[in-house]
């Protein structure tokens, strides 16, 4: 059809442009779907990777400071004696050496340290100094979040597992292993071999 010379196409009918924008509705909705879990999955694999890190990084720590673990006794704040190294089904604590001191500070190079559990938190506590005061300071540095549970054992050089542990002991100590019951990870246990002993 012509008008003044002209010619006219036809247009799109309202149906034809209802069911177009109902199908770029639907390709919409599940473009977004699909965007939305993988999103979704990339958020929660940030998640696991950071908590693995943690992970790694705490069991770091303890390597490092059973791995510098040094013989020498300590006085807590009420002047009584303590072994350099003390450990429960649940704490540990002891002695260690190779205290890095690049400021030069006017202290020893010797380190008191302790693990042990707050609140589904791993917490690394350490103190200034080895013989401490009435109100020495505790230091005290989250390792890792959401851990459920803790359990150590303690190998004596009869190869004997003992749920506890004192450096007074006259057997000697080889090793110590730590089991973590992490949410989402379950139970991840390392054995740490213990220097001098």
């Amino acid at each position: 059809m012509t008008y003044f010379g002209r010619a006219f196409s036809k247009g799109f009918t309202l149906l034809e442009l209802l069911v177009a924008l109902a199908i770029f509705a639907l390709i919409a909705v599940m473009a977004y779907n699909g965007l939305d879990t993988i999103l979704t999955a990339r958020l929660e694999t940030e998640q696991h990777a950071t908590q693995l890190a943690r992970l790694q990084m705490a069991f770091t720590w303890l390597g490092r400071d059973i791995g510098q673990y040094i013989q020498r006794p300590i006085r807590d704040q009420r002047g009584d004696g303590q072994a350099a190294l003390q450990g429960t089904i649940s704490r540990l604590e002891l002695t260690r050496a190779g205290w890095r001191n690049p400021a030069q500070q006017q202290r020893s190079s010797l380190q008191r340290v302790a693990y042990h559990l707050e609140n589904k938190t791993l917490v690394r506590s350490y103190w200034w100094v080895l013989d401490r005061a009435q109100y020495a300071r505790v230091f005290k540095m989250d390792l890792l979040d959401e851990v459920n549970g803790i359990q150590m054992r303690y190998l004596d050089e009869n190869l004997r597992w003992h749920s506890q542990w004192s450096a007074n002991d006259k057997l000697s100590l080889k090793a110590i292993e730590v089991t973590l019951t992490v949410l989402e990870w379950g139970r991840i246990s390392r054995l740490f071999m213990v220097p001098g002993t």
